[in-house]
């Protein structure tokens, strides 16, 4: 077992991971239909995370009535757990930053049939653990700035 993280090793951490992971847990809910839980590519642009899904799909219906979503890394001994709200950007009206998703993946959603959209989640709380001796100060964002 390894000694506790401060802070700071955290965050660079949780940022390391955001930038060379590919995959993550994106957690949704619908006020009739109940949560909704399903693994998407992503991208992280420094400051937000970058998906895409279908225009159609459970997951933007979710978002469109209620923008709150919760993301997490794969990995259950070391945690990464994100929230915030998402924005939803049509794949051929994305702006710039989408460029970080298209990229990573050298997929453009552009191309597909039905549409396909651009989810946009930047983390407003952030908690990083890894075991029981890691749950005091797990909270390394809040309010969307990074605790240190």
């Amino acid at each position: 077992m390894h000694a506790p993280r401060d802070s700071a090793e955290r965050i660079r951490d949780t940022l390391t991971r955001l930038d060379t992971e590919r995959d993550l847990w994106l957690a949704t809910s619908h006020p009739t239909h109940g949560p909704h839980q399903i693994p998407l590519w992503f991208a992280w642009d420094g400051t937000a995370l970058w998906m895409c899904t279908s225009a159609a799909s459970v997951v933007a219906r979710n978002l469109r009535e209620d923008p709150r979503a919760r993301l997490s890394l794969p990995d259950t001994t070391d945690v990464v757990l994100l929230q915030g709200e998402a924005h939803l950007y049509p794949a051929a009206d994305a702006p710039p930053e989408a460029t970080t998703f298209t990229t990573k993946f050298a997929w453009n959603p552009n191309t597909e049939d039905p549409p396909y959209v651009y989810l946009r989640i930047q983390p407003q709380t952030v908690r990083a653990w890894r075991g029981v001796p890691e749950l005091r100060g797990r909270v390394v964002m809040r309010g969307g700035v990074w605790v240190e």
